[in-house]
Parts: structure tokens; sequence; C-alpha cells
């Protein structure tokens, strides 16, 4: 085998990034649009001209989301076994929000009638403001911490429910999410759209990114001062005896920041979060320029969050030494390796096909166009 049991464990923890940054970069512009979609569509015209920018490729854009899932549930299950059992509520909420897309789009312009459509628009709404709100939760939840232990038969145990969980840091993560992907959406219409929405969107982009600005920098004062982060002890080996049961996990505030004080290069991350919305804030009369910048300011923030957790997967705030970690909920090396070999087949053939998606479809998105082929579009 060309890669050793903790080399894989690495490896698939990079590709989970990956596949994240996939899903911010690419869904990540559907949900904002979704969500500032009764915000920039002052008209039923402009919304029809939103709606016709993202719905021919909104659903090709869900396989990285259905990726990462799937990485989770294939390379960490116990991390998507936790996940899923204790953040159920979270997730059936982003995903009954998420219903709201398909239908939303189809459905829309079967009616001309306004209240059928306003209440169509709110769906979709609804479908891509809850599900960022519902991610950035998640990522703030990772941070914080959620109130899981283990009995002695490994069976997870709740202390206490989902609302407890709910720290304010984890919803303010929801609101730079929200914001993020707002910004995103408004840096997509910029590029994509003609007329009065290009004009809304590059404003909303202007705000939008200077407030993501200051709620990341916000967020990381407060996971350096506010945020108890977690530290796992050193000693045992890290690819056989190791489980949530036998290791020392400790909690310090600032722990989170360990890591960019060990590996320097990881300051980039947060750089990329900074300088690309300053960048996409000024570039917005260049709109290809733009929306490049609010591309690499969302990879910035999810890899900043990716780097701070380095190494664990679902801390566990009641039983931090119960925390769940790369080393320690991984797969069989066996599985890990097998994986590995279909991940490389698959994720370039994607990167291709999604690339040749946006050629094909490249090109402004005017009210104009819309009306005239009422029949072939959304």
């Amino acid at each position: 085998m060309i890669f050793d049991y903790e080399t894989l464990k690495l490896i698939w923890w990079l590709l989970l990034g990956v596949l994240l940054v996939g899903f911010g970069v690419t869904g990540g512009f559907d949900l904002g649009v979704g969500a500032m979609l009764r915000i920039i569509g002052r008209t039923d015209d402009d919304r029809k001209v939103m709606i016709n920018c993202i719905g021919p490729t909104w659903d090709g854009n869900q396989v990285w989301l259905i990726l990462g899932a799937g990485a989770v549930f294939a390379a960490w299950p116990l991390v998507y076994a936790n996940a899923f059992s204790v953040l159920y509520p979270a997730m059936l909420a982003a995903l009954f929000a998420l219903f709201f897309r398909p239908t939303g789009f189809e459905y829309r312009a079967k009616i001309a009638d306004a209240r059928w459509r306003a209440f169509w628009d709110w769906g979709l709404v609804v479908g891509g403001a809850v599900p960022a709100v519902v991610f950035g939760v998640a990522f703030g939840l990772v941070l914080e911490g959620i109130p899981f232990h283990y009995d002695e038969n490994m069976r997870i145990i709740m202390d206490g429910n989902v609302l407890d969980a709910l720290t304010p840091f984890a919803l303010f993560s929801g609101v730079v999410s929200l914001v993020m992907l707002g910004m995103h959406g408004s840096a997509f219409l910029n590029m994509k759209a003609r007329g009065s929405v290009q004009m809304q969107a590059r404003r909303w982009l202007g705000m939008l990114s200077i407030t993501l600005i200051v709620l990341f920098a916000l967020g990381g004062v407060w996971v350096a001062n506010g945020v108890e982060g977690y530290v796992l002890q050193p000693g045992g080996n890290l690819n056989h005896a190791l489980t949530p049961l036998n290791q020392h996990v400790s909690r310090a505030a600032g722990a989170w920041m360990h890591n960019f004080d060990n590996m320097h290069w990881m300051w980039l991350a947060p750089a990329l979060g900074f300088a690309g919305a300053l960048l996409a804030g000024l570039l917005r009369s260049a709109p290809r320029l733009a929306l490049l910048a609010s591309g690499l300011s969302v990879s910035g923030v999810i890899l900043t969050a990716g780097f701070a957790a380095f190494p664990f997967m679902l801390p566990s705030s009641s039983v931090p030494s119960q925390s769940l970690s790369i080393w320690n909920a991984s797969a069989s090396e066996h599985s890990l390796a097998l994986m590995l070999i279909a991940a490389c087949i698959f994720i370039p053939l994607i990167l291709l096909y999604t690339t040749w998606v946006y050629r094909v479809l490249r090109g402004p998105v005017r009210s104009e166009d819309v009306n005239k082929q009422e029949y072939g579009t959304y």
C-alpha cells in the first residue's frame, strides 16, 4: 500500500475540506441568490432573472454536498452517526427548507398569479437562507463542542437537547455564513445578470463584503479569547488502540489558535477570507474578478474553521476526552484506501463535467430574454 494508515486519515481530512470548499463555492452562490431573492429582486421580472441565473445549474452544484455527506459516512462512520443523531432536528430543518428549491424552480412560473409566485419566492428564500444558517451553526458547534458522551457499550448519550447546544457563538456563526453566502450570491448575480438585477447585486456586494470582513474579524477575536478550544494530549498510537474511551483531551480558552501558532502557513486561510472579501467589494466593476475573489473568501473562511478544529471532527463539551477526531473515528485502513482510489477517479470527472456545464451555459441573463422565452425558462 502506498500510504500508511495515519497518512490516509490525513488525506481524507484534506479531501473533506476540498468537498466542503467545492460546495461552498458552487452551491454557496445558489443558496446566496435564493436568500437574496426578495432583497435584490425588486420586481417579478427581476426575480425571474435571478432564478434563471441559477436554475439550470443549481441541482448539479448539490453534488458537492452529497459527496461531503458521503465522505463523512464512509470515512468517519462514528462522526456521521453522532452528528446525525445529535443534530437531527437541525438537519431536518435544512432538508425541509431545501425541498422548496426544486419545487420553487419548477412551479413558480407555471401560473401567472402574484400570490402564487410570491409564495414560491418566499419558499426559495427559505430554501436558501435556512440551509446557509444551519451550515454555519454546524461549524460553530464544532468549535464550541456538542454535549454528548458514550457509555461503556459505545452507545451515544446526548447530555441535554439541541437547544442546549445552540450557544451564542454557534448562532453568530450562522449569521456569518448567511452574510458570506449572500455576498457570494451577489457576486454571482453581478457577473451573470444584467440590468437592474446587476445594479442591485453590485450594491449589495459592496455592503455584504464589508459586513463579512467585520463579522469574520469579530469571530476571530471571539474564538481567540472567548471560546474554549480542545487540545488532544500526546501519547498512544494514533492508528491502533486510540478510541473515544481511552484518550485525554483538555479544554482551554484560545486553544483553537494553537494550530495557527504551530503551523504558520495556516494563517493563509484567514488572510484569504479577508482579502477575498475586500477584493470582491473593490472589484465590483470587474464582475468575473469579483466572483473569483468572493469564491476565494468563501474558501478562506471554511478552511479557517477546519484548520482551527484540526484534528477534531466532533468535540464533546460534556466529556471532552470522548471527543471524536480524525484519529479515533476513521474507517478501516482498507476502506480508506479503496475509497481514495474511487475519489481520485470521480472527483476530477466531476470537476471536468462542472467546468463543461458552466462553459455551455455561459452568457448573461437579461429580463427581455427571459420574457421572450417564457416557456423555456424558469
